[in-house]
């Protein structure tokens, strides 16, 4: 027994000094594993996509019904879906792959996954947090922890500090707010700057073209489309050409590393997705993951969570509150979720101040009097409508 082991580890020695001499890397080649079966392209495309992967010194082992036939790509040879997605859970648990790159993975409630796409107006990446998953059942929950998946995504992949933009959607102000509270209790969250010339870290369309932020918060409905257009805008839709995939799947339910891609997803895409994995394992995801977390849960995520269920709980019973007197509105409030801004009315309502909804060119506004302004902004920020 001890003879075998001693074999054993001479070989991956000299296997590791092989690879070592042929890439020029110190650390050893990641192996990475690809279904290849149920692409609207074919397999040959995925095989085109593991052999492109492999040319960048990246070990693929292409789960499919034909053997390979390029150097640096292996075949676990399937004959159905079924037995394909069997052969890539058996090459991660028992470590011969320490990634996976597939077309679907039913991922549990608490896991989603971060795309990361090429912007067009500079040429720079961006990471998409998520495109696909579901992170939470809570929407303001489930962004938050998106914001954490991307950070955690980014800084694995080499980006020290990550900027934080949240697109401009249902949820964002709020998720903003609760991120702020954050940071303020010592989470070091690096909040991006809209390219527009009103700022904010609230992201607008121009945004996502000019890549204003390393890391997008959207839901991940928003950010499937998002993927679907940033990888197939020159392509008509069919085939996507540009990027690195659907992402890998994160969060504190998950214990492998799989990333997903498109049935629509060509070649370039799926090479992308193959390197996007190896680069994960090099920069240790989960280490990264792990200490991200317990840094936000040690400046209180836990019970930012706990604060936000029950105030939604609370909110559920409403009352009936009498309108002010009117007043000539000419001063703006922004920063305020548009599912919030009718509760938000009523909280000033209630406080003797007149106010309307409205929408401004940056998203919902209450309109007030010029001079209840700071009154009213007080009273926003202690009933967490807006941050301060």
């Amino acid at each position: 027994m001890a003879d075998k082991q001693i074999n054993r580890m001479i070989a991956d020695t000299f296997l590791k000094l092989a690879d070592s001499l042929e890439t020029g890397a110190q650390a050893p080649r990641a192996v990475i594993a690809l279904t290849a079966m149920g692409s609207e392209h074919g397999e040959a495309e995925l095989y085109q996509a593991a052999a492109m992967a492999a040319k960048q010194g990246i070990k693929v082992k292409v789960i499919g019904t034909q053997p390979a036939t390029c150097p640096g790509v292996e075949t676990v040879l399937i004959s159905s879906e079924e037995e394909s997605h069997k052969a890539l859970e058996t090459l991660l648990d028992s470590g011969e792959a320490q990634g996976g790159v597939t077309m679907h993975y039913p991922f549990p409630i608490g896991v989603s996954t971060v795309g990361r796409v090429i912007t067009p107006a500079k040429g720079k990446a961006m990471y998409i947090a998520t495109t696909t998953g579901t992170s939470a059942l809570d929407r303001v929950e489930g962004l938050v922890r998106n914001a954490l998946y991307g950070i955690a995504t980014a800084k694995a992949c080499g980006v020290a500090e990550p900027t934080v933009g949240l697109l401009n959607i249902d949820g964002a102000r709020q998720a903003e707010i609760q991120l702020q509270k954050l940071q303020n209790s010592g989470y070091p969250i690096r909040f991006a700057t809209s390219g527009r010339s009103d700022g904010g870290a609230v992201m607008r369309g121009n945004d996502l073209l000019m890549g204003s932020c390393d890391v997008m918060v959207a839901d991940s409905l928003t950010g499937n489309i998002l993927m679907k257009m940033f990888s197939s805008y020159n392509t008509g839709g069919s085939y996507e050409s540009v990027g690195y995939g659907y992402g890998p799947g994160m969060g504190e339910n998950i214990d492998k590393l799989i990333l997903i891609v498109s049935r629509a997803s060509g070649a370039p895409v799926v090479k992308g997705a193959i390197e996007f994995a190896a680069e994960l394992v090099r920069g240790d995801y989960k280490s990264v993951f792990a200490a991200e977390l317990k840094a936000a849960k040690q400046a209180g995520l836990d019970a930012l969570f706990a604060g936000c269920r029950a105030q939604k709980q609370a909110g559920e019973a409403t009352e009936a509150v009498v309108q002010p007197p009117k007043e000539v509105v000419t001063a703006e409030i922004h920063g305020i979720e548009i599912l919030d801004l009718e509760d938000a009315v009523q909280a000033l309502w209630k406080e003797k101040i007149y106010a309307e909804s409205g929408m401004g060119c940056t998203g919902p506004v209450v309109l007030l009097a010029e001079a209840r302004v700071e009154q009213a902004r007080s009273i926003l920020i202690a009933k967490g409508y807006i941050g301060e």
